[in-house]
């Protein structure tokens, strides 16, 4: 369990971690993600825990794929504006699956060490023109260049059963480019 090791809550998941040392390679994303409270006219939410997750620029998620490694996963805790930030690599596409990001939302940095009792488990999508811009910009990508071509958002067995007002939602917002990174964007919004 990544979220019981030390080390765990960081804002760079480009590094492994726990006594664990490989890093992981791919474009530069800075990601802001920022947890808001529906019930409340989207008020933000401070002292909250979010793990983010995703796999590598090969299509490999550390600790199962790669069990010598586990970056591109860490635990951040949201500021007084319910932000949390995030520097990562651009994750890779597999076989059937669009390019995306996993995270889960626990009432604060306790919770989240258990694993247990989590306020909410999603994931966002990435945009599909920035993901073909960084697969053909990289070798390390090369895999997903053809795993990007056999899937589309409307087929995806997570984002397939939303309507395009919610596929939108739940896609982050990037700005930048291959050579400099990115900086994302997103909004997680529950219900408290």
């Amino acid at each position: 369990n990544a979220l019981s090791q030390s080390g765990v809550v960081r804002q760079d998941l480009r590094t492994s971690f726990n006594g664990m040392t490989p890093v992981a390679d791919g474009v530069q994303v800075d990601l802001v993600l920022t947890l808001v409270n529906v019930a409340s006219a989207c008020a933000p939410m401070a002292g909250h825990a979010v793990y983010l997750w995703h796999c590598d620029a090969e299509g490999q998620y550390s600790k199962y794929d790669t069990t010598d490694s586990n970056y591109c996963r860490g635990v951040g805790i949201t500021d007084a504006a319910g932000q949390v930030k995030f520097t990562t690599v651009f994750p890779g596409c597999y076989a059937g699956r669009w390019p995306h990001m996993h995270f889960e939302v626990f009432a604060d940095v306790a919770s989240a060490s258990t694993g247990e009792n989590s306020l909410l488990i999603s994931q966002f999508a990435l945009p599909g023109d920035v993901a073909q811009a960084v697969y053909a910009a990289m070798p390390i990508y090369a895999a997903s260049i053809a795993n990007l071509g056999g899937v589309a958002l409307a087929s995806d067995m997570v984002f397939s059963d939303n309507t395009a007002e919610q596929v939108a939602a739940q896609t982050m917002v990037l700005t930048g480019d291959v050579a400099a990174g990115f900086a994302a964007t997103g909004v997680i919004g529950i219900s408290v």
